[in-house]
């Protein structure tokens, strides 16, 4: 296999002949055309492929690279989100049981850099939030199935175990970093949040290896790590899931309570939260996870929602505040202070923190 290319310009027709070749033996491309590209996180990009002989293979394919910005590369490299992100559609994606992209090439290498070569969602008639809207109850019901079957089937010790060596079980990032932006954020945008997001923001900054010891209570298993809206898509009443680079060994309860807080839309998520817990922990029940109560289950859901500061608090910052990003990103933030508020997480929180 050639080189990873770092760039979109790098993604020549051999190379994505070399790249499509497993997954579409006698593929032969004659043109790659960049549709579209945007930086974020990562860099994205939509390439547009005519073929010497198909095989089979699409006329568009949605890439996922490292950050053109080498400064941006190399942090978010240092985090190994893309290298996990790529282990993931190579070796765990084919075996689970959830709607997620299709994967047509995954890999990363030791300097930082990884490409994946994803199915186009739009091309695939799905639906992606612009982040004003949420997944409806009927759908979020069987999306919380689809996790509770990964969280048990995860929870056995030996496929746990076989994970370990490349799946880390605190999720990346400098705690300082944290501190030291969220002190700003909240310090300079109050008016913008409210109490109880302040409240968990400065038991965080005043103590986070305690905050994170608390989110890290419970039993273990694989979680997707980030099942928000914007990590979620709707293929004809399925709901899919998207972006697993904070993929880790972690309690079930963060991907329940984070999805149900930032994946649903705020009035769906008051009205039927409690039944949604139960259907999820009665699935776990009939797949012979481990026992959960309900009110276990809700005082977790409460701790967790805590997470939704770490989570949006960079909304207010740049790139996340820019223009093109704005009406997401108040959208995300003001999921994430309707929950904080309900389910009170700042009394939940330091309660158990004592």
């Amino acid at each position: 296999m050639q080189p990873l290319p770092v760039d979109p310009s790098s993604i020549t027709p051999a190379w994505l002949t070399d790249a499509l070749r497993t997954r579409h033996p006698g593929v032969r491309v004659r043109s790659v055309e960049l549709l579209d590209e945007r930086g974020s996180t990562n860099h994205h990009v939509r390439l547009g492929v005519t073929y010497d002989e198909r095989a089979g293979a699409p006329d568009t394919l949605f890439c996922k690279m490292a950050s053109l910005d080498l400064a941006h590369r190399i942090a978010i490299g240092a985090t190994g989100m893309g290298a996990r992100e790529a282990r993931f559609y190579a070796d765990l994606a084919p075996s689970i049981e959830m709607r997620v992209p299709t994967s047509y090439f995954a890999a990363s290498d030791d300097d930082g850099a990884f490409l994946l070569l994803l199915e186009d969602l739009n091309a695939s008639g799905c639906s992606i939030s612009d982040g004003t809207w949420g997944i409806p109850a009927d759908l979020a019901r069987g999306a919380l199935a689809d996790l509770a079957r990964l969280h048990v089937w995860f929870e056995d010790d030996d496929r746990l175990a076989a994970l370990r060596p490349w799946l880390p079980t605190k999720q990346p990032g400098s705690t300082e970093f944290t501190v030291r932006v969220l002190r700003q954020v909240i310090d300079q945008h109050a008016e913008v949040l409210s109490d109880g997001y302040v409240a968990v923001a400065e038991m965080y900054i005043a103590d986070p290896d305690a905050v994170i010891a608390l989110w890290e209570r419970g039993p273990q298993t694989l979680i997707h790590g980030d099942a928000h809206i914007g990590n979620l898509f709707i293929d004809h009443g399925q709901v899919g899931f998207l972006d697993w680079g904070l993929l880790t060994i972690a309690s079930p309860m963060r991907d329940v309570s984070y999805f149900m807080t930032m994946g649903m839309g705020t009035d769906e998520r008051r009205a039927h939260e409690r039944d949604l817990l139960q259907h999820y922990l009665d699935v776990r029940h009939g797949l012979g996870g481990s026992e959960v109560s309900f009110d276990e289950a809700w005082l977790a859901h409460r701790v967790h929602t805590g997470y939704t500061v770490l989570a949006s608090f960079l909304s207010l910052v740049p790139p996340y505040n820019a223009e093109d990003q704005r009406e997401f990103s108040n959208a995300f933030r003001n999921r994430a202070i309707a929950a904080l508020d309900d389910l009170d997480a700042a009394s939940a929180m330091r309660e158990l923190l004592g």
